[in-house]
């Protein structure tokens, strides 16, 4: 099994990294502040104004650590990878398969069944970890809305083999609305501070929403790159549709994560009050934004996350949190070359 390896999160502005041999160095005005042996890394994210040096580049390149350059505040602008690896035969498959209407429609079925069916699970842990301190009305509206997602698992759009596509994103659709209208509900600590209306994302225009799409964003990069390792393209989806720009099919494994490991690991910060709310501002255009300090303490959480171990369903052995998107990225993979006969999704217990 692959082991798990550390994901380098630089935030502090005005960094620069280099390579020094086989090690990446963080550098502060000239100071060094970090050493990292490369073989530890997965991947490095720099957030804001940090820099990287060619030699660091190469060798990041060599070695299939992806390097990703967010601003401050999270918004990806571009990642910077070595030669694509992994079997051609692979991608002709999936690009070939992504033109079959029955074949996409197959992958987005499992895919959405398992987004809902965790969004599911997401609210009935609410219920049963949170009853005593949620009001009775909000615990009927979470357990009608547990009720309707669990009727729409057996929506023919979701088993009709001739079901297309878009009868699956309707599905989805529905499922997200029926979810995000009691996401409020699970918030139990720090409500002035911490509130969900809708869901907001180019800009989040509350503090709940700037910390879902922060999540979304490092797994995001965690699913791409699991993707990337296996041999498939990140840019050819099933569920999301091709465009220029946009990792569709990194977009369609993240589904069954967003639930599990960004809704619930932002509901925690916050009901545990790990973050607070003056560590979010809201600029001039009605963007919220994370101060620094904040950034770290989520960062540094979602590391943690990615380290316990879970029983993954389909396998039947523990897991380690970090490696989920690299075991769905590679059911995917034997799916595509025929070694399975289904994608199994991954479904949260």
């Amino acid at each position: 099994m692959r082991h798990l390896l550390n994901t380098l999160y630089v935030t502090t502005q005005g960094s620069y990294l280099s390579r020094d041999g086989e090690t990446v160095l963080v550098r502060v005005e000239q100071e060094t502040k970090l050493r990292v042996p490369i073989h530890t890394l997965g991947g490095i994210v720099c957030f804001g104004q940090v820099s990287c040096s060619p030699p660091l580049m190469g060798l990041c390149a060599e070695r299939n650590v992806a390097i990703s350059f967010l601003s401050e505040h999270g918004r990806f602008f571009a990642r910077v990878q070595g030669p694509v690896s992994g079997n051609v035969l692979l991608r002709r498959e999936q690009y070939r398969q992504a033109d079959s209407e029955a074949f996409s429609s197959r992958i987005a079925q499992a895919v959405v069944t398992a987004k809902i069916a965790n969004c599911r699970s997401v609210l009935l842990r609410a219920l049963r970890d949170h009853s005593d301190s949620v009001p009775p009305n909000q615990v009927s509206a979470l357990d009608a809305a547990a009720s309707r997602l669990a009727r729409m698992l057996d929506d023919p759009a979701l088993h009709n083999p001739d079901a297309g596509v878009e009868a699956v994103r309707g599905t989805e659709g529905d499922a997200a609305r029926t979810y995000f209208e009691v996401f409020d509900h699970l918030v139990v600590a720090q409500k002035e501070d911490f509130f969900f209306r809708e869901r907001s994302r180019r800009p989040p225009l509350d503090n709940l929403n700037a910390l879902l799409s922060f999540f979304y964003t490092l797994l995001a990069h965690d699913v791409t790159a699991a993707l990337e390792t296996v041999g498939l393209d990140p840019a050819v989806g099933y569920l999301h549709r091709d465009r220029p720009g946009r990792p569709s099919l990194a977009l369609d494994i993240m589904e069954e994560f967003r639930p599990v490991l960004a809704d619930r690991l932002a509901l925690s910060l916050v009901n545990r009050q790990q973050i607070r709310g003056k560590g979010f501002t809201k600029t001039e255009t009605g963007a919220v934004t994370m101060d620094d300090a904040t950034r770290k303490e989520v960062l540094v959480a979602y590391q943690k996350r990615k380290q316990e171990e879970i029983q993954h369903p389909f396998l039947g052995e523990k897991v380690e949190v970090g490696l989920l998107p690299y075991v769905q990225a590679m059911l995917l993979a034997r799916f595509l070359r025929g070694d399975l006969d289904g994608y199994p999704p991954f479904f949260w217990k």
